[in-house]
C-alpha cells in the first residue's frame, strides 16, 4: 500500500461530526448517574431520577470542589489560623459567586441560608411593619405559609389564563396598598410562570417590591435581578445540584439591615453587653452561628457550572425532554397533563399528570419497584393549586434536569404504558400511608444501603 493512501488528506467532502441532539446526553455529569437499584422481581436497573424538582443530584464538579475544600475547612470569620483565613475567603468568595449568578446589583446583599423556605421566612421578618403582602394561590407552601404567619396577606386566585391573572394582579395592586408581591419564578407543579417583567412592572408602578421564589427557576433558566428588575430572589442549593445544605436570599439591602436578626447568635453582632446588643449589618446580621462553609462552596460551584453553559443550552436541553414527555403522556389513554394557564409559554422541565382510575402513590411505587424510576406523587406542597386544578387527592410529577436524557423519559413512558396495559406484576399494600410491594424481597438490600453498603455503580 502506498504512502499516498496512508496519508490521504482530509477534503471538504469529509463528513463532519455533528453534536448530539438536545436531550440525547446529559448536559452536565452528575454524581451517581450509573447507579443500579434492585427491582422487586429480581435483577437491577439503572436508576432513572425524574424527581429533580424535589432535590437534584450533585454535579460531579460540585462534589470535586467540596472534596478540595474539605481539608481546608476551619472556623470562619474570627479565626487567626491560616486555615481559618482560607475558609473565610472560601465562604465570602462563594457569597460573591452566588450573588453574581443571579445578577445582583452593586448594592444588593446575599444572605446565605439553608434553603428557599429559610430564605422566605427570613424575608417575612424583614417586610416593614404593617406592610401587606400579595401572593397567588398557585405558590409552593414555602411562598405562602411565611406570609400567612406574618400577616397581613392577600392570596389572589389564579385565573385560567396568564392574561386574566395579570389583569387581576394589576387590579388588586391598584385597589390596595402592598409592600411586597411574592411570585413563583416557575411552578413546582407544572413548570409554568407568569412573565416576570410584567409582574415587576405592575408591582413597581404600585409602589410594591417583588420577591421571586426561584427554587424551580434558578437551576433551570438564566435569571438576573438587575435585568428583571425584581427586588429579591430566593433559591436552594439542593435543587441546584449542590445538596450540601445551603441556599440564598439575594436582594435589596435596606429591609435586611433594618430588620431584627433572623438568628440571634455569634457572628451576627458588633457589640454585646448584658443590657443591649449592637447588631451587624446584613448579610452577617442574619447568619448567626457558624456558617455552612462547605454548603456555600458547593452552591457556588454549582452556580459556576451552570453559568458556564452556552447561552440557551439549558433551555434547549429541558425543552427537548419536556416536549418528548408531554407528547408521550398525551398518547397514553387516561393520562391528563396538568396546566395552570392555557396561554403560558416556555415552562421548565416539570410535568405533573394523573392516570385515570389509579392512585398516584400506587403508580409511583410501581415505577420504582418494577422499573427503577423515581418520580414524585402527592400534592407537592401546593395544596391550594392542586385543589384549583381539580386533583385535591394529588397527582404524579416527573421533573428533569441537566443529568436527564431522552432515554430516561422513554423509560418512564414505556413503564407507564406497561402499567396501563398489564398492571403491576406484584401485589402492593399501603404501609403507614405509603404504597409499597406487599412482599418486598429487597428489604435486606435496602437495609444494607442505609448502613452504607449502598447500590453499586453500573458495570462498564
Amino acid at each position: 500500500m502506498s504512502s499516498a493512501v496512508l496519508c490521504a488528506p482530509v477534503t471538504d467532502s469529509a463528513p463532519a461530526t455533528s453534536a448530539p441532539a438536545a436531550g440525547a446526553v446529559p448536559l452536565l455529569p452528575v454524581v451517581g448517574a450509573d447507579t443500579l437499584v434492585p427491582l422487586v422481581a429480581g435483577g437491577t436497573a439503572r436508576y432513572v431520577d425524574l424527581d429533580t424538582a424535589a432535590s437534584s443530584r450533585a454535579l460531579e464538579s460540585v462534589a470535586a470542589r467540596v472534596a478540595e475544600a474539605l481539608p481546608l475547612y476551619a472556623s470562619v470569620h474570627r479565626g487567626a489560623g491560616y486555615l481559618s483565613q482560607v475558609s473565610t475567603a472560601l465562604y465570602e468568595d462563594a457569597r460573591a459567586t452566588v450573588a453574581g449568578f443571579v445578577g445582583a446589583r452593586a448594592d444588593d446583599v446575599c444572605v446565605l441560608v439553608r434553603h428557599t423556605t429559610d430564605a422566605l421566612n427570613l424575608l417575612a421578618g424583614c417586610v416593614p411593619d404593617g406592610g401587606a403582602v400579595l401572593v397567588l394561590d398557585c405558590e409552593h407552601h414555602a411562598d405562602l405559609l411565611p406570609w400567612q404567619q406574618r400577616g397581613p396577606v392577600t392570596v389572589l386566585p389564579t385565573a385560567p389564563t396568564v392574561v386574566e391573572t395579570l389583569r387581576a394582579l394589576g387590579a388588586e395592586l391598584v385597589a390596595a396598598r402592598y409592600a411586597l408581591v411574592a411570585v413563583t419564578g416557575a411552578s413546582n407543579v407544572t413548570g409554568e410562570a407568569l412573565p416576570l417583567d410584567e409582574v415587576v412592572q405592575l408591582a413597581h408602578a404600585a409602589g410594591a417590591r417583588v420577591l421571586v421564589d426561584g427554587a424551580q427557576l434558578v437551576p433551570h433558566r438564566r435569571f438576573s435581578l438587575a435585568a428583571s428588575g425584581a427586588d429579591y430572589v430566593a433559591f436552594s442549593g439542593h435543587k441546584t445540584h449542590a445538596p450540601f445544605g445551603s441556599g440564598a436570599l439575594v436582594g435589596r439591602r435596606d429591609w435586611l439591615d433594618a430588620a431584627p436578626a433572623y438568628l440571634a447568635g455569634g457572628g451576627a453582632v458588633q457589640e454585646v453587653t448584658v443590657e443591649e446588643t449592637s447588631w451587624a449589618a446584613a448579610p452577617h446580621r442574619h447568619e448567626g452561628g457558624s456558617p455552612n462553609v462547605l454548603g456555600a462552596v458547593a452552591l457556588a460551584a454549582a452556580c459556576e457550572a451552570l453559568a458556564a453553559l452556552p447561552a440557551g443550552a439549558l433551555a434547549d436541553h429541558e425543552r427537548a425532554l419536556r416536549e418528548r414527555l408531554v407528547a408521550g403522556l398525551g398518547a397514553l389513554p387516561g393520562v391528563r397533563v396538568l396546566r395552570i394557564w392555557a396561554d403560558s409559554a416556555e415552562p421548565t422541565g416539570v410535568v405533573s399528570f394523573t392516570v385515570a382510575g389509579a392512585d398516584p402513590g400506587l403508580v409511583a411505587a410501581y415505577l420504582s419497584a418494577e422499573h427503577g424510576i423515581g418520580v414524585r406523587d402527592g400534592r407537592f406542597c401546593a395544596h391550594p393549586l392542586l385543589a384549583r386544578l381539580g386533583v385535591p387527592a394529588g397527582a404524579l410529577r416527573a421533573s428533569v434536569g441537566v443529568g436527564c436524557t431522552l432515554d430516561d423519559v422513554d423509560r418512564l413512558l414505556t413503564a407507564l404504558d406497561a402499567f396501563l396495559s398489564a398492571g403491576p406484576q406484584v401485589a402492593y399494600a399501603r404501609v403507614e400511608g405509603r404504597w409499597q410491594p406487599a412482599d418486598d424481597p429487597r428489604a435486606a438490600e435496602l437495609a444494607a444501603a442505609v448502613r452504607g453498603a449502598g447500590c453499586g455503580p453500573a458495570e462498564r
